[in-house]
């Protein structure tokens, strides 16, 4: 059993520094993940900022939570779009054949989508204070929020891993993401959901990026945080258990 355990693990570390050898080649990867949310933010500060109404003095304090979902969204695209690639080579094949753990590519692919999109995290956090970005947030509330964006990053790339391994195109194993991408505008990461109409608002307050952004908003300003953080808690799990189940499926049937 430990023999196995250690087996696992290295033929993990492989599999991780493959992926993430792949990530720092790719510079169209690192343009998406980190450089368009932060244009985003810029955008949105700069120019819509002075328009916007969310009873703050500071808004990129009340946009960052909703950028950095945006970013991981954008990220755990190329989870799916990289796994889709490793199918239609036969990569898949090919290391099922080797004395290797037969879901090590898959954890290293899960594996590095947590660890490029904690960077990308970090980085549009470090622009975000540049542009003002201030938090009275203690260690413990940091720490909470880093578990819930790892929690929702999760979440999001065995959803991808389903994408990856069951597309017939390229184009469809990142579609995914699109929908998802675009959930943070109709939810209260630009704007109070008070302001929208009432078909509207009912869809942004009941789903769950609002409740995230909630939570991540209350904990970095050192509010308190209700029930936001369980809903956000209970989503993000619950999203992960579903898609990890259909994803080791999936997986299960290529290999």
């Amino acid at each position: 059993m430990e023999a196995a355990k250690k087996h696992f693990i290295s033929d993990l570390s492989v599999m991780l520094g493959r992926s993430m050898r792949h990530i720092s080649r790719s510079v169209d990867t690192i343009m998406t993940v980190t450089i368009t949310p932060i244009a985003m933010m810029l955008l949105f500060v700069y120019v819509f900022g002075g328009a916007i109404e969310t009873g703050t003095d500071n808004y990129v304090n009340y946009l960052l939570p909703g950028i950095l979902l945006i970013a991981i969204a954008s990220g755990v695209a190329y989870t799916a779009f990289r796994l889709f690639t490793d199918v239609q080579r036969g990569i898949l094949e090919r290391f099922h054949t080797m004395p290797i753990s037969s879901s090590a590519l898959l954890w290293g692919h899960v594996l590095t989508s947590l660890v490029s999109n904690a960077i990308s995290v970090v980085v549009i956090i470090l622009v975000a204070l540049i542009m003002g970005f201030s938090s009275s947030a203690g260690l413990l509330s940091w720490l909470a929020v880093a578990g819930i964006l790892t929690l929702f990053t999760l979440a999001l790339t065995w959803v991808a891993a389903i994408a990856g391994l069951t597309a017939k195109t390229v184009d469809g194993a990142s579609a995914f993401s699109y929908p998802i991408i675009f959930l943070p505008f109709i939810s209260s990461a630009f704007v109070p959901t008070d302001t929208m109409p009432k078909a509207v608002r009912i869809f942004a307050e009941n789903q769950p990026v609002t409740s995230i952004v909630e939570a991540i908003r209350a904990l970095l300003s050192s509010q308190p945080v209700g029930n936001d953080i369980w809903i956000a808690l209970a989503w993000c799990v619950g999203i992960t258990l579903v898609a990890y189940v259909f994803a080791m499926r999936a997986y299960k049937k290529r290999v």
